[in-house]
């Protein structure tokens, strides 16, 4: 069984792209030599910022020999169809067929034995196709090249049982031929080498500065930087994103530490890390207590003859410049008010057709004090002052410099001003939760403002139309749902769901910038999003979806923790055998009415005939419908769910008996009639607590 080892090596590829593309050639390639009948043991695929490499292991020699069958005429057919087929198929008479019998006829086959080809036949093809079924977020052309890649290609090394395959790859004026010659570090080994084997391949780039194995480089990357950081005393800043986007940076990862001048150490901790990390991509260092230390790891793509004295001395002056613009930025920030930067938010456009920022602050004040009496310990003087001030830092230098800092950096300001704490936390926190595994704030006033901030911007895009399709969310409106759902579900509030979307909706039509499009919403189709968002929220937390749907089917429940608390109820009631056998008898009894109202075009969803019930059996059960239909009501009303269950239960026995002993497609039409609106009340009962026929199984 033999090798195959293929390098892309081209200029740096950016690190957000890397992963993603030695994965999809991994997978071209496979799936095209899958596609080939050339069977291997495995492929693993490497990445660096100057190469893509694959290597796939148990390849065979060649492709196994292939039979074809083509199946043609009936025997006794025209012989016009005859000779059309044994034509097509390369053969000149009949005899050269096999005759078999399909069904209760003969039929002609040609079988015809096609040898394999040698694997390295196939595989320059193969790999070219593979090369150019790459997609790039971003691809650009180069010189007088038609050819598309991420940067520009400098060579194609493909080797296959240590040999070079015959091919090229067309650039479009150009060609890179394969060949088995690479390249390592581009200033401490840039001198080409060969290369026979994946081992050969792997070990001569270690010794031209090249760490091929992306996660040895993090774990070096890792363990140098806690070495480093230990030795001052400090602890290295858990940044998992930062490590692999610095791993995607370097060949030969060399980490040294470096120092921040003790005059910037007043800026905010975020402001420092922010610096730090976006524009220069080091690893930021803390005290034994958690404090930020002036330090800091900057990983280098080289090991200098000096230990790395003036790669570090040169990090140092960058970063000097850096922190002193954004010193600059805090220093000015904190000579306006944030309140006196609110008029400047209607110059930025939240969206062309709803209005400005300066427009969606005027809402959230109004809105965010009408949901504070929902949320518990919200004082709504804070939460108007929150949403006044929550959008105010947009317009501020440090948030112009660091988008990302939006929120942290009006906290800092409004405590400056000496806003109350809980009304600067808000500010800070009415953002989150921005995904699943980001925390959910509690404080009352972060939570009502929060929760104003999401649904006005749910309502806004669904009024306009602007609702996610498919796998495109281009206003994160999936995220802000769910956003909504963990704050009210996390925070134990009861909100009206459709009265917050209601009063939403109207402060945009008051609003002359939103007014025209806001007529346009649809309460109901923005719940219905919500609920499929809840599905997937409570997925993860093993609850049935379609538990979900039989509770949101009733419509009014929009109540997320009434809502919850009735599928909570209905999970555990069908987990016991009363639940599972009712369950049976409803879907029976539902089939037979709706089957039977289908044949006889009418509903029987009309009130029972006492008179005409024969059997004591339909006494019984109508007895039990209308005991349990009175308790189902009544602990509903008292949100007892539970005992809405344990009602449910108790028709348990009167149905089955039901079932035993009556017939319910009798001769009697009258009495037919009867019985069928007797099961329909079964539906009609159950109907209260769950709609059963979104309840699979």
């Amino acid at each position: 069984m033999a090798e195959l080892l293929l390098e892309l090596l081209s200029e740096e590829i950016p690190a957000r792209m890397q992963l993603r593309g030695a994965e999809e050639l991994r997978r071209l390639v496979t799936e095209k030599l899958e596609a080939a009948r050339l069977e291997f043991s495995g492929a693993d695929a490497h990445v660096t910022p100057r190469r893509l490499a694959l290597v796939v292991a148990g390849l065979p020699a060649r492709q196994p020999d292939l039979l074809e069958e083509r199946k043609g005429p009936r025997v006794g057919a025209p012989e016009t169809a005859l000779r059309g087929f044994l034509k097509s198929a390369g053969l000149a008479t009949t005899d050269q067929c096999e005759r078999r019998t399909v069904g209760n006829a003969e039929f002609y086959f040609a079988v015809r034995a096609v040898a394999g080809r040698k694997t390295a036949e196939v595989l320059p093809e193969l790999v070219v196709a593979a090369v150019r079924g790459l997609s790039w977020p971003k691809s650009q052309r180069w010189g007088s090249t038609s050819f598309r890649y991420v940067r520009p290609l400098h060579g194609v090394l493909a080797i296959f049982e240590g040999k070079v395959l015959r091919g090229a790859l067309d650039l479009g004026g150009n060609s890179l031929a394969f060949g088995n010659r690479t390249r390592g570090h581009r200033f401490l080994s840039p001198k080409p080498f060969a290369v026979e084997s994946f081992a050969d391949y792997k070990e001569k780039l270690r010794a031209a500065f090249v760490i091929l194995d992306r996660e040895e480089r993090k774990r070096l990357i890792s363990t140098r930087a806690v070495e480093l950081a230990a030795g001052e005393g400090l602890a290295l800043r858990d940044d998992a994103a930062l490590l692999e986007e610095v791993a995607g940076l370097v060949e030969w990862p060399v980490p040294l530490i470096g120092s921040i001048d003790g005059s910037f150490m007043a800026l905010p901790r975020e402001v420092l890390v922010t610096t730090m990390r976006t524009n220069q991509r080091y690893f930021s260092l803390e005290t034994q207590d958690g404090r930020l230390a002036p330090r800091f790891i900057v990983v280098a793509n080289m090991a200098a003859m000096d230990g790395g004295a003036a790669i570090v001395a040169g990090n140092e002056r960058v970063l000097r410049a850096r922190l002193a613009d954004a010193k600059f930025f805090w220093d000015q920030d904190r000579k306006t008010r944030l309140e006196e930067r609110v008029p400047r938010l209607h110059e930025l456009i939240f969206h062309a057709k709803l209005g400005t920022v300066g427009d969606k602050v005027a809402r959230l004040q109004v809105l965010a004090a009408e949901l504070a009496a929902r949320v518990p310990g919200a004082k709504v003087d804070h939460v108007r002052s929150a949403a006044l001030l929550a959008k105010a830092d947009l317009v501020s230098g440090m948030v112009g410099e660091f988008p990302e800092l939006q929120g942290t950096m009006g906290r800092y300001y409004a405590l400056h001003e000496g806003e109350a704490p809980v009304v600067a936390d808000a500010i800070a926190e009415h953002y989150a939760p921005l995904g699943p595994n980001d925390r959910c704030p509690t404080a009352p006033v972060s939570v009502a403002v929060a929760l104003a901030d999401k649904i006005d911007t749910l309502v806004g895009f669904f009024a306009i139309g602007e609702k996610p399709s498919g796998s495109k969310d281009p206003y994160a409106l999936r995220r802000a749902a769910l956003g909504v759902i963990r704050l009210i579900v996390e925070n134990g509030l009861r909100l009206r769901l459709a009265k917050a979307f209601a009063l939403a909706h109207r402060l945009y039509a008051e609003q002359r910038s939103g007014a025209e499009n806001a007529a346009k919403f649809d309460a109901g189709e923005l719940l219905a999003f919500f609920a499929d968002r809840l599905k997937v929220h409570l997925r993860e937390k093993g609850v049935r979806h379609d538990l979900v749907s039989a509770v949101f089917a009733l419509g009014g429940e929009d109540d997320l923790l009434r809502l919850l608390a009735r599928v909570d109820a209905l999970a555990k009631f069908l987990a016991s055998e009363d639940g599972a056998n009712l369950l049976t008898a409803y879907k029976r009894a539902s089939n037979i009415v709706r089957i039977e109202e289908k044949r006889d075009r009418v509903t029987y969803d009309g009130g029972v005939d006492t008179a005409l019930l024969r059997e004591g059996e339909e006494r019984a059960l109508l007895e039990g419908l209308a005991s349990a239909g009175n308790a189902i009501r009544s602990s509903i009303g008292r949100e007892d769910f539970a005992g809405a269950m344990a009602a449910l239960a108790r028709l348990r026995p009167p149905v089955d008996a039901f079932f035993d002993k009556v017939t319910v497609n009798c001769d009697d039409s009258k009495l037919r009639a009867n019985r069928l609106k007797l099961l329909a009340r079964i539906r009609t009962a159950l109907g209260d607590v769950a709609d059963f026929s979104k309840i699979e199984g």
